[in-house]
């Protein structure tokens, strides 16, 4: 079954021929739907089968080919105003050896929301032994609606949010959108102080060109706006015509609310996240081909977490990634893009071990 948002392409830039093999992560039984029709299993303590070792040339490439054209470090967080994130904090049964004064933060993708990963938030709470954050970036969730959706802005948002709380020792995880947004974070070294790892789920800091489905989705969702339905069924029918596949129709109707006259509504700012869409796919630093002085490195410890079957991240732009992130490694696990929805116990192990890998 096809998963939310697959088709869209990162931009591939050159490969270079410095690529490391990939660190292959066991891969195991899909347990939770995008639609959240079926619980997830969290457990760690079994092993499933190990698919076959990947090297990058195995890795499936992007659609096209595409320059970079995203703004650079300096300009494209000038006059940012950033905004008060919503957020969920699950606190463990206890703290781990060794977690003290650490906590995971969680940024989900597009159209998603801190509600799409409660379940995986909890477990991570339990397993790390350390407090999970798991928030609503600007425009999603209950946060506030405001312009510019970029993601110097959300990692402004960042900083103003791991602030005001005063979080250190921060492993910071997302997804897709959610994964681009904390890779601005880790590059900005005015906000990057008290960030001890970094974990991107299925998406590279490469350009790309957004797919047109994106567009359709928040036409249709307007649809359903000016239908005046009064359930999810009905908004489903009509989001039929833009999306196929029941799963991800149920995820985009995650973002509904129903008002005090019983109408069904999204709750997102539509209006704003199709004006910002053709932004999505940039990047706000400069490749390391490029010959912008202001070309950055976070060497702090980054995992990459690829869906085999997803071609966010592929063998021409993890080049890209290391550029950025040269103490990057990577773990490939049996599913699409929806990684931590298709693998939730795998996405589980992989990211403890990783966390409390650290330093030993």
């Amino acid at each position: 079954m096809s998963r939310p948002f697959q088709r869209a392409a990162t931009a591939p830039l050159a490969l270079a021929r410095s690529a490391r093999p990939c660190v292959l992560g066991k891969a195991g039984p899909s347990s939770l739907q995008i639609g959240g029709s079926r619980s997830a299993s969290l457990s760690t303590s079994s092993r499933p089968r190990l698919t076959s070792r990947l090297s990058v040339n195995e890795i499936g490439t992007g659609v096209r080919n595409i320059r970079h054209s995203s703004s650079t470090s300096t300009s494209a967080f000038e006059g940012i105003k950033p905004v008060d994130l919503a957020y969920d904090v699950i606190q463990p049964p206890k703290v781990n050896e060794g977690a003290e004064g650490q906590c995971l933060v969680v940024c989900h993708g597009l159209f998603g929301s801190k509600q799409n990963w409660r379940s995986l938030a909890k477990a991570f709470s339990t397993q790390l032994g350390m407090p999970v954050y798991a928030l609503d970036l600007r425009n999603h969730g209950t946060s506030p609606h405001a312009e510019p959706h970029t993601y110097a802005a959300m990692a402004t948002d960042l900083d103003h949010l791991f602030r005001k709380l005063d979080l250190k020792g921060i492993n910071l995880l997302g997804h897709s959108m959610g994964g681009k947004a904390v890779m601005a974070f880790a590059l900005n070294p005015a906000f990057n102080q008290n960030l001890r790892s970094l974990i991107s789920v299925d998406m590279s800091p490469a350009v790309g060109r957004m797919s047109p489905e994106f567009l359709a989705y928040t036409q249709g969702m307007r649809k359903v706006d000016q239908a005046g339905v009064k359930s999810k069924a009905e908004a489903d029918k009509i989001l039929q015509a833009v999306e196929p596949t029941l799963a991800t129709r149920q995820f985009l109707l995650t973002n509904t609310r129903t008002l005090p006259s019983g109408q069904l509504a999204f709750r997102i700012p539509l209006d704003l996240l199709d004006r910002s869409i053709p932004h999505i796919g940039d990047f706000p630093y400069a490749p390391a081909d490029s010959d912008d002085s202001t070309q950055v490195t976070w060497s702090g410890p980054t995992l990459f977490l690829k869906g085999e079957h997803s071609k966010y991240i592929n063998r021409k732009n993890i080049p890209t990634a290391q550029a950025y992130f040269p103490r990057m490694r990577m773990e490939v696990l049996d599913a699409g893009h929806w990684v931590h929805a298709e693998q939730p116990g795998e996405t589980l192990r992989v990211v403890k071990e990783f966390v409390e890998g650290i330093g030993r």
